[in-house]
């Protein structure tokens, strides 16, 4: 049994039953206090779903850190630098109109939010690694477009299928 402070309660409230469902535990809420009840390995990826769900991820990126290999990393920016204007910090990793965050979510197949002073990340774990350090490149001075060529040096290409697994054929039904 785990408990968590939430401070967006409301979108918890509002998903209780799904997220009951899609996470295969059972959620009490006391005020700003949840209460997650399941077997370890449910309240462990429940905990991590209802923190993405805290920070501002939309719901079904959210429940992508059911995934095997997904995961959801927080990088605070003021361990990161040394300056103390985090609005201009903050606008570096946005970009105009927020160009910067959709371009790098989309050269590193991850979904990425900006809370405060804190960049939340989910996707995969080599992926992760490329956007925080991507991040901190951008929080500490780095131009756009060099740190755009750094995730598309670092992209991790999809492993070539070498015919292993069996395709399993949608619509035939085996005769006897």
């Amino acid at each position: 049994m785990k408990k968590i402070i939430s401070e967006k309660i409301i979108r918890i409230i509002k998903s209780k039953g799904n997220l009951e469902n899609e996470l295969n535990v059972k959620l009490d809420i006391n005020g700003n206090e949840i209460t997650i009840s399941g077997s370890p390995e449910d309240e462990y990826i429940a905990e991590r779903v209802i923190e993405a769900l805290d920070f501002g991820f939309p719901f079904a990126n959210a429940l992508e850190i059911k995934k095997e290999d997904i995961l959801f990393e927080i990088l605070n920016i003021k361990e990161c630098t040394a300056q103390k204007d985090f609005a201009r910090v903050r606008g570096r990793v946005i970009g105009k109109d927020g160009k910067a965050l959709k371009t790098i979510s989309s050269l590193s197949d991850c979904h990425i939010e900006l809370s405060g002073n804190k960049v939340g990340i989910i996707g995969n774990c080599e992926n992760i690694r490329t956007v925080e350090e991507a991040c901190k490149l951008l929080i500490k001075g780095s131009k756009h477009a060099n740190v755009y060529a750094y995730l598309e040096k670092h992209r991790i290409e999809p492993i070539a299928d070498l015919g292993l697994k069996e395709v399993k054929k949608a619509g035939k039904k085996k005769e006897e």
